[in-house]
């Protein structure tokens, strides 16, 4: 992940599959709302891109069972701090409010997708999807008339079809914030663009960068141990400095 109007780039780095499953299902969940009001074919597209990989995603994995599973460690890893000196007993107690909420929640909704996978008019999209060009309108004319439907009648049917991914994004970032707010940023320096340390028991490494150095990161390793190397963008040309100073945190 980055922010682009930042002086400095943030990169994330799982440290287990768990971990690596629920930042990618967060990314397609940020395209979906991202490109949701559809007002023209190329945002239409992007849209049904990412809720077809959406859907393939769900329907490989069992997210529904290993978020309940994380809501309720999280639960109990906040009831151990509430009474705690220099905790803040009521944002605890909020916290542990809202993940028995939202768990609740998980457990009432229907399949995740479900609803998705029955709609007709997604389920023609997906079937063109991969091909190159298949969504021209001779190939999908319902969708090209659906798209010159009035914007609110398009608006509440996208609404529609989020409504039934809410509790699963909700929870979702509910469980990433708690993590990621977890570790604290502490500055490093990279030697020769190499970096190696121990992750404590972390599950996910954020690294920040200054954008100045056109340099990404590319990590290896997994639970105890891992490695940090750091290329140029510019292959042929770019500088690897000696020492690179940069910021990261182990959550």
């Amino acid at each position: 992940m980055s922010d682009i109007c930042s002086t400095t780039v943030l990169f994330e780095h799982p440290l287990n599959e768990k971990t690596r499953t629920w930042l990618r299902l967060e990314f397609l969940l940020q395209q979906l709302y991202k490109y949701s009001t559809l007002n023209e074919t190329a945002n239409a597209l992007m849209f049904f891109r990412a809720l077809a990989d959406m859907l393939d995603f769900l329907e490989r994995s069992d997210i529904r069972s290993e978020i309940l599973k994380e809501l309720d460690r999280q639960q109990k890893k906040l009831l151990r701090w509430e009474g705690m000196p220099g905790v803040d007993s009521k944002r605890v107690s909020a916290l542990r409010a809202e993940f028995k909420h939202q768990a609740a929640t998980l457990m009432s909704a229907p399949r995740f997708g479900q609803v998705l996978r029955e709609d007709r008019l997604i389920g023609a999209i997906r079937q063109r999807l991969f091909i190159p060009g298949g969504c021209c309108s001779f190939d999908l004319p319902a969708l090209h008339l659906w798209l010159h439907l009035p914007q609110s009648q398009k608006d509440m049917k996208v609404n529609s079809w989020l409504q039934t991914l809410s509790p699963l994004n909700a929870a979702l970032s509910s469980i990433l914030d708690i993590m990621r707010h977890s570790g604290s940023f502490k500055n490093q320096i990279s030697l020769n663009g190499f970096f190696r340390n121990n992750t404590e028991g972390g599950v996910l490494l954020r690294l920040r960068i200054p954008v100045e150095y056109r340099l990404y990161p590319q990590v290896s390793g997994y639970k105890i141990h891992y490695a940090i190397r750091f290329f140029p963008l510019d292959s042929a040309n770019g500088v690897l400095p000696n020492r690179l100073p940069f910021e990261l945190s182990c959550c």
